[in-house]
């Protein structure tokens, strides 16, 4: 089952719309707090989390990532005008980590892949787009590919995995761009081997369509990649790139690729209502990003695969008799538990764990899977580093402990 959830947030919380207010008045004659208030306030209290998401935070710690400011671009410098100063420097610094010859800043990533295929789509003469059921566009995009830029979204596999070189090659009509998402996000941020990834574009080759990476989350790939950034971006002939997912920066995102393709996205940037006048706050906490989080990523993504073996043990200990871990080995820093409970129930016991016990696992949304089954994301970043792979087991001892007792 697909959950069809918003992205405001970066990470998809169903619950800002099913989360509704419980009903009847609190003490003081107000309203209650909805489940995704609880689980941020209980995240915010907890001593301990395997992540602290910036756009989770109170505005003043948000406010005060610019504190750091002065340390990535010289603030006697004129501010930003629709593109020029932090932001053309953030799009070189941008086009240098990706190796392509040129990057354009973007509001959104929505917009910058509708703009980067529809140019696409100009040059091949081919309107239709392959991807995946679960790519970003088809599950949170409000059919924005169809609907406002005049693509046609084909389908190229139901399986959650990328797509294969066999399916690239035998698929039954012609298609003028590819598009994978790199991890695949809603398949549990999972992505192929080296060899599984040259060899679909390849089979694309073979079709004379161009490839484009949504690379939402391309900087945590090196580390399942075993390749740098330019060496992952090269196989693409445009990427997009998003500066809050892996870089907790306030928002934005870049289109790397070819001088002449990102000279004419930006006319279609512009047409899309996508040339802001000034945006050095998000320019200025993108490179904040770069430099702070960027470098840390293959740490985070190690971790990540001692918490979830850690999980897996803890789970089994506490004396669930069926859960799973998605994928087994994280490819990311970010990766799924499934469980076999509604996910209302698994929400309230996740809630309150972290209230009484003060230790967070659980700091996202449970969504359901079907009946009876619920999934989360589980994300590892800096302040997940504390925690010891018996840390984490405990934890999940405990947690199954009190599932069980529901």
């Amino acid at each position: 089952m697909i959950a069809r959830m918003s992205d405001a947030d970066g990470m998809s919380d169903p619950t800002t719309v099913r989360d509704g207010r419980a009903t009847g008045p609190e003490a003081d004659g107000g309203p209650r707090p909805t489940v995704r208030e609880r689980r941020i306030a209980a995240c915010r209290r907890a001593p301990r989390a395997l992540a602290r998401l910036g756009f989770l935070a109170p505005l003043a710690e948000r406010l005060a990532l610019l504190e750091a400011a002065g340390s990535v671009y010289d603030l006697d410098e004129t501010s930003d005008v629709y593109g020029s100063g932090v932001v053309e420097a953030l799009e070189k610094r941008v086009a240098g980590l990706l190796g392509t010859e040129a990057a354009a800043f973007f509001p959104t990533g929505t917009m910058a892949q509708q703009v980067a295929l529809r140019c696409w789509a100009g040059r091949t003469g081919n309107p239709t787009v392959a991807l995946h059921p679960l790519s970003h566009p088809e599950v949170h995009e409000r059919n924005a590919f169809s609907r406002v830029g005049g693509l046609r979204p084909v389908r190229m596999t139901d399986e959650p995995r990328p797509p294969t070189a066999a399916e690239v090659r035998d698929f039954e009509e012609p298609f003028g761009a590819l598009m994978l998402e790199l991890p695949l996000r809603d398949a549990g941020f999972v992505l192929p081997s080296w060899e599984e990834l040259t060899g679909v574009v390849d089979a694309a080759r073979e079709r004379e369509a161009v490839v484009h990476f949504d690379g939402a989350r391309l900087w945590e790939c090196t580390e399942h990649f075993g390749r740098p950034l330019e060496e992952i971006a090269g196989l693409a002939d445009s990427v997009y790139v998003s500066f809050y997912k892996s870089l907790d920066a306030y928002g934005g995102a870049a289109l790397a690729g070819p001088e002449d393709l990102i000279e004419e996205a930006r006319v279609w940037r512009h047409r899309y209502g996508g040339n802001v006048f000034q945006q050095f706050p998000t320019a200025l906490s993108a490179l904040i990003g770069l430099d702070r989080e960027l470098p840390r990523l293959p740490e985070y993504v190690r971790h990540a695969r001692v918490v979830a073996a850690a999980l897996r043990g803890g789970l089994a200990a506490g004396g669930l008799p069926w859960f799973r871990v998605h994928p087994e080995v994280p490819h990311t820093h970010d990766f799924q538990v499934w469980l076999p409970y509604d996910a209302d129930v698994v929400a309230e016991v996740a809630i309150e764990a972290a209230e009484e016990t003060g230790a967070v696992l659980f700091a996202h949304h449970w969504g359901p899977k079907g009946p009876g089954l619920s999934f989360t994301e589980v994300y590892v970043r800096s302040a997940g580093l504390e925690w010891t792979a018996e840390d984490v087991r405990a934890a999940a001892v405990e947690f199954a402990r009190r599932l069980l007792r529901v």
